[in-house]
């Protein structure tokens, strides 16, 4: 999804790497293992709440 939007260029990767609180981006991998725990028992008791997976970015 970066790649389409062009955040892997080469010019500008640097940059968007220096805003994010954790300077990399987040690997699909990261993201799954949220919507696993989600999906299972220990999410049970989870409701209408928004989940952030963003590596600190919103808290900046």
């Amino acid at each position: 999804m970066t790649e389409r939007a062009g955040f892997h260029t080469p010019e500008l990767e640097p940059q968007f790497r220096a805003m994010h609180p954790m300077e990399r981006f987040g690997v699909p991998d990261e993201v799954a293992g949220a919507v696993v725990w989600l999906c299972s028992d220990a999410a049970s008791f989870i409701t209408g709440h928004t989940l952030a997976i963003d590596g600190g970015f919103l808290a900046r």
